[in-house]
């Protein structure tokens, strides 16, 4: 049994507002957000191999990083689909190919490059015993829902209330199972543990940082130059 990470980077960053090349190729100290992704699940010693799905024409730069940043755990890259749901599951029936039916797959975003080594093993461990695992961090903002005609209705109070992020994480066999019957049924979900439940799965949930952040925006991208920055200071003054 085998620990795969599937990491999908097949967006364009729209909301970023970059015009020469996607946001998961911006750079941080001459080093790709993709690239800082990467390696976290590279250097870990839990995992064996890596699926890469990214935007098909940007295929032959993503071998160039490989080879430049030694990422010897990149197993394979394939072309994203029209959707995150699709781009995951070309990664996942490439990892089918390579990897035992009974691996685990830590499904994650090429963005969030600030997922850290304990979160990746916490996964492993909860789909050990659980079956799944869902990153989730507390929500730090009360949450309301806002009816059609703009008039705020349920207040839910925050303690009772997690952010779901990534890695989310299954056994192969499984969530290849719950990607067949979706097609089958001509259903669409926003994420793999929305498609998970539908299908009958119980979620477990695993505590992560809440600096596991998506980089979606500029703003995002100038919050994870902090924090890089910050934890490059803290180890060289050994704060």
């Amino acid at each position: 049994m085998a620990n795969i990470a599937i990491i999908f980077a097949g967006g364009t960053g729209k909301r970023m507002n970059t015009k020469s090349k996607p946001k998961q190729f911006l750079e941080l100290h001459c080093k790709p957000i993709l690239v800082y992704t990467l390696e976290e699940f590279n250097n870990h010693s839990k995992i064996d191999g890596i699926v890469l799905v990214i935007l098909e024409s940007w295929i032959d730069y993503c071998m160039e990083l490989i080879k430049k940043f030694r990422l010897n755990k990149v197993k394979a890259v394939v072309a994203g689909g029209e959707s995150a749901l699709e781009s995951q599951r070309n990664g996942l029936l490439k990892a089918q190919e390579l990897f035992e039916p009974d691996s685990i797959v830590l499904i994650h975003d090429g963005v969030r490059p600030l997922v850290d080594e304990v979160t990746i093993s916490k996964n492993i461990d909860s789909v050990k015993e659980h079956g799944t695992a869902i990153t989730v961090t507390p929500a730090i903002e009360t949450i309301t829902v806002i009816t059609k005609t703009g008039e705020i209705g349920q207040i839910i109070e925050r303690s009772k209330v997690e952010m779901a992020r990534a890695p989310q994480s299954f056994y192969l066999k499984d969530i290849l199972e719950a990607h067949k019957q979706a097609q089958e049924e001509g259903l669409e979900f926003i994420d793999s543990a929305s498609m998970m439940q539908h299908f009958g799965y119980s979620l477990f949930a695993v505590e992560g940082l809440p600096e596991n952040i998506k980089i979606t925006t500029p703003n995002d991208f100038y919050t994870f130059r902090a924090l890089v920055d910050a934890r490059e200071n803290s180890q060289i003054f050994g704060i």
